[in-house]
């Protein structure tokens, strides 16, 4: 409907509020519009504007218009004209916002950066396996009365330091740093729909995915959502802390769809443009999203605008890598485009997603960046459904078990998981069904912010069995997230057993997008009351790290270091890595059944993870019969034999 609009206006240049000390130039797109204007405000709570300057159409359907002096901290809108109507609305490049995203802000963004921002850099991972992802949302992370936060649900508690629970253990940033995990997936940070910030201290909640202003940072997470230049400054704070860990930030986005259809900002702009629609005239919004719409990526200015976007967060923010939000719904074309962009940006930058939609859309299947569409986005790790569903059972079906939790006969799809689902020339079934060659391109998981938590599903299917039972299942679970090969990925508060029950505490929220602090809230003191949880997933994220048998990231390397064995006691299953940096074996084992299994060992080995306990350090050796407790792992390493010291036999004399 839109390829003559392409082929004829579209446009490679600048867009929006480009600021300059002595004056700002106002660009907006929109070849069809009858009429433009920008309104210039003091302040975002004003009523009326202080100037409205006509805007001129030049090439490639551009209006613009050049306001001099210097406008650092002057709120804007566009006013657009169709068929004689005028609209108002924010400029879908605004790179800040006033209260609830109604108005743009010019602004000098340099002038947000904190001490020393010039001299950091983005942490950088040399394979996208090396990484340990975990997920949290900013208002979880230090809203509960758990956590002594002077900046509760802000971007600022990030830079808390030294803050603990009632037990005196660490918690918020020091946390994250005791962990270990290398990128901290940030749940949305644009400014979206549905909280008030005007009422901000009214308790108020949702997980963000429902899109307003994609280049704004988010006014409820700031300490002043009237003043667009705080919620810029604060969000860069948060960045730099983390980094100053040795912490990335990879930004959830969710360009797949907006909040509002018709009266959203994108429609105001230019009508049905940035939208796929069904029937031969675009009667009505298709909705692949399932909330309403869906941005029709394939269009050459909204494939622009989504690369704008993220270029944006990437060079200003320092963002180091993206997840993106039901990634079904993005050509592949557009996803490939985006990778190159990034990596001239930052080669290290970090890339996945979702690899399926929210319902039906008119993009062609083949040219979908679903997951079984993979091979065609080299690029982009996918989230492993198949991983979730075949070690915890079904994930919207509460009570249906997996490997760890009893359910019996899939011991063939363990191995398909812990290879990263990837060719290997002991499973037949991966010949066909593998629906990508590359380990990186798995992202492995048990729990993430949508469904149940892992803790949750196995009281739904485990319920009548003791807490130390339970326990169990949930550090097999882990093992088996870590020490596979792929991208490890937990939510925040998994590691100690993060629970979001409804009151009463026999039924479980799976779907807590709005749902209350009291439910979604990380409570930090489940870390002291879950410490020996939290030291096996803390020892699990050290031995990944410390051995690259554990992170291998191309298939042909998982082929050759990656042998299966065969002939083990029932459900039990094991594999040998070899190829590591230090080890010249490593032999893991599962053994989810509810008695111990006896093994021998051929050779001597040292135990680095049992049951009990994980990390980098010995905590026995064996080299005859070893027994695999009961719902355990146990992972033996043989370490490479020292180099011969060459005799050195002196110089000859005469």
């Amino acid at each position: 409907m839109f390829t003559h609009i392409d082929d004829k206006y579209a446009y490679d240049g600048k867009l929006g509020a480009l600021y300059s000390k002595d004056k700002t130039e106002f660009k907006v797109w929109a070849p069809e519009a009858d009429g433009a204007a920008v309104r210039l405000y003091h302040d975002c709570r004003d009523e009326k504007p202080y100037r409205n300057l006509p805007m001129t159409k030049s090439q490639k359907g551009v209006w613009s218009k050049v306001a001099y002096g210097d406008l650092d901290g002057v709120y804007y809108t566009y006013v657009m004209t169709y068929d004689g109507i005028e609209q108002e609305t924010v400029d879908i490049y605004s790179r800040s916002a006033g209260v609830n995203g109604a108005m743009g802000m010019v602004l000098d963004l340099k002038s947000c950066d904190p001490a020393g921002w010039d001299n950091q850099d983005y942490v950088k991972l040399e394979h996208y396996t090396d990484a340990c992802v975990y997920e949290l949302h900013v208002r979880d992370f230090s809203i509960d009365k758990s956590g002594n936060f002077c900046y509760k649900g802000r971007f600022l508690a990030f830079i808390e330091n030294g803050v603990k629970n009632a037990a005196g253990d660490k918690i918020g940033i020091d946390h994250l740093k005791e962990m270990g995990v290398t990128h901290v997936q940030l749940m949305p940070i644009f400014d979206y729909e549905r909280i008030d910030e005007t009422d901000l201290h009214r308790p108020q909640f949702n997980w963000g995915y429902d899109p307003r202003n994609f280049n704004s940072p988010n006014g409820a997470f700031s300490t002043n959502p009237y003043d667009g230049r705080m919620r810029v400054a604060e969000l860069k704070r948060l960045v730099y802390a983390l980094h100053k860990a040795g912490i990335g930030v990879i930004m959830d986005v969710v360009y797949n769809h907006t909040f509002a259809t018709a009266d959203s900002c994108f429609n105001k702009t230019y009508p049905k443009y940035y939208y796929r629609l069904w029937g031969e005239n675009g009667e009505t919004f298709s909705n692949g999203s399932g909330c309403g719409n869906e941005l029709a990526t394939e269009r050459k200015m909204v494939r622009k605008y989504i690369i704008d976007s993220l270029c944006y967060w990437a060079e200003e923010y320092k963002i180091d890598g993206f997840r993106f939000d039901l990634m079904g719904l993005y050509d592949i074309e557009t996803l490939n485009e985006i990778s190159a962009r990034l990596k001239e940006i930052n080669p290290n930058v970090i890339l996945y997603g979702e690899g399926w939609t929210g319902g039906d859309s008119p993009l062609d299947w083949n040219k979908r960046a679903m997951k079984l569409n993979a091979r065609h986005t080299p690029d982009f790790g996918f989230f492993s459904d198949d991983f979730r569903d075949t070690v915890k059972g079904n994930n919207f079906e509460n009570r249906d078990k997996g490997y760890v939790n009893g359910a019996s006969g899939n011991e063939e799809y363990v191995k398909e998981v812990m290879c990263g689902r990837i060719p290997h020339p002991q499973i037949p079934n991966l010949t066909k069904y593998a629906w990508t060659d590359s380990p990186v391109q798995t992202v492995n998981y048990v729990e993430a912010h949508d469904n149940l938590t892992l803790w949750d599903k196995l009281y739904y299917t485990n319920g009548t069995e003791s807490i130390e039972t339970r326990i169990k299942m949930d550090k097999m679970a882990a093992a088996m997230v870590f020490l596979a090969q792929g991208i490890p990925f937990i939510q925040a508060g998994q590691e100690f057993l993060r629970s979001k029950p409804f009151p009463g505490g026999t039924a479980f929220d799976h779907n807590s997008y709005n749902s209350p602090d009291a439910i979604n809230s990380l409570k930090w003191d489940r870390k002291s009351e879950y410490k020996d949880v939290v030291e096996y997933y803390k020892g699990l994220i050290a031995l990944r790290k410390a051995h690259s048998a554990f992170r291998m990231y191309d298939g042909e390397q998982v082929g050759k270091n990656m042998y299966f064995i065969d002939r083990l006691p029932q459900h039990v299953t094991g594999f040998v890595l070899t190829g590591d940096n230090e080890f010249e074996e490593i032999v893991v084992f599962f053994n989810p059944n509810d008695y111990p299994v006896t093994l021998h060992a051929f050779g001597k080995y040292g135990v680095y993870v049992d049951g009990g306990k994980a990390g980098t350090e010995v905590l026995r050796t064996v080299e005859d019969d070893y027994t695999v407790e009961a719902i355990s792992t146990i992972v033996l390493a043989r370490k490479k034999p020292e180099p011969a010291e060459e005799e050195y036999e002196g110089l000859a004399t005469d």
